[in-house]
């Protein structure tokens, strides 16, 4: 029972997520002062935002902060929400199966346990260390962003 009402809250958030995506054609709003238009940017004003934001990704020199752009704090904002999240997924999954293999070692050789608790115990605060790190990285693209003169 639990599969099929999985599969259809999944669908249901791909729907609104395509939905959010579609309907957010100002997800980038310009400069508020305007520069001089070239050829070039009025057939680039004429692609979606997704469009443009994915060239963005795929090509870094784009994305320079010049004369008041908005793409290197948008894009910094989403790469500190990656830092943090997969920061975060890995140690998460990384403690879980250390947790569980000492759970084992400790249930075959109760003996050891104590040896096994100390060797756990410095082996989470390592793994916690790294998701620290990518909390730093994330706050340093937020708020002290290199790229941004």
């Amino acid at each position: 029972m639990a599969a099929p009402r999985s599969m259809i809250l999944t669908g249901a958030v791909a729907l609104a997520g395509m939905a959010l995506v579609s309907l957010g054609c100002a997800a980038f709003v310009p400069a508020a002062h305007k520069l001089p238009v070239s050829s070039m940017e009025v057939s680039a004003a004429r692609l979606p935002t997704a469009a443009l934001s994915a060239a963005a990704v795929a090509a870094p020199t784009a994305a320079h902060a010049d004369g008041g752009s908005v793409w290197i704090p948008a894009l910094s904002a989403v790469g500190a929400g990656f830092a943090i999240g997969l920061a975060a997924i890995g140690s998460g999954v990384g403690q879980g199966i250390a947790s569980g293999r000492c759970i084992d070692g400790i249930s075959r050789q109760p003996e050891v346990a104590d040896d096994l608790r100390g060797v756990l115990l410095l082996s989470l605060a390592f793994m916690e260390s790294l998701t620290i790190y990518g909390l730093v990285i994330a706050l340093v693209l937020l708020f002290a962003n290199p790229l941004i003169k």
